[in-house]
């Protein structure tokens, strides 16, 4: 799928503005410093110093993992619903996430996203604590050749529904980045729902291998 047809099929984030805020202390939400320095800044571009590191083959990813907000979670495949929105994981499984499976592999080159609830009808889940992310902050993805994919987040912010920047979030890249996201913005008891998203944008800043894959393979192997 084009980045064009991404961008157009998960326009609000879908599944992720529909469900509403349960009794419990509403999520962190990112501050002005995490975002990017200009509103209207383009898709990330390499920044003065940096390593790149070659994308990786295609693999499905298994699990994702933040250190920094203690999430370890283990990812399944997302579709489209008829709408052309994007489905979510159950709210069966608060410690589930879901990858969108029609789009790039976490680790490839171009825009990977990952989405996971912000909280259920029983509490918190997987995503709770994503506005609470910093810069700098690391996001794991096992994949399932052996290899995880270590993303360096670039920014957090946060969107209102009705102005979603879906150019900016799902665009195409030509190294391998990110999006993690769910629901915040606020929350709204009249409609029952959240105002908006919160996005992470990061981006492949290493690879860990297994013993017998790293004995083998070079360095964009």
């Amino acid at each position: 799928m084009t980045a064009a047809v991404l961008a157009a099929a998960l326009a609000t984030g879908g599944w992720l503005v529909a469900h509403g805020a349960r009794d419990h202390a509403p999520p962190p939400q990112p501050s002005r410093a995490e975002a990017f320095p200009a509103p209207g800044e383009p898709l990330l571009a390499p920044g003065r110093g940096e390593r790149l590191v070659p994308p990786l083959p295609a693999a499905p990813p298994t699990r994702v993992r933040i250190p920094a907000i203690q999430v370890d979670a283990p990812l399944m495949p997302l579709g489209l619903l008829p709408d052309r929105t994007l489905a979510g994981p159950p709210e069966g499984d608060k410690n589930l996430a879901g990858w969108y499976a029609g789009g790039t592999p976490p680790g490839s080159a171009g825009t990977a996203v990952v989405a996971g609830h912000v909280d259920t009808d029983s509490g918190p889940a997987v995503f709770y604590n994503l506005g609470a992310l910093k810069k700098g902050h690391e996001v794991e993805v096992a994949r399932a050749d052996g290899r995880t994919a270590v993303f360096v987040i670039d920014a957090i912010e946060v969107y209102a529904r009705a102005d979603f920047p879906s150019a900016k979030v799902y665009g195409a890249s030509r190294r391998a980045e990110i999006r993690l996201i769910t629901c915040g913005g606020g929350f709204s008891q009249e409609a029952g729902a959240y105002l908006g998203n919160v996005v992470v944008y990061a981006h492949l800043a290493g690879v860990r291998r297994p013993p017998q894959i790293a004995q083998r393979a070079g360095p964009g192997g």
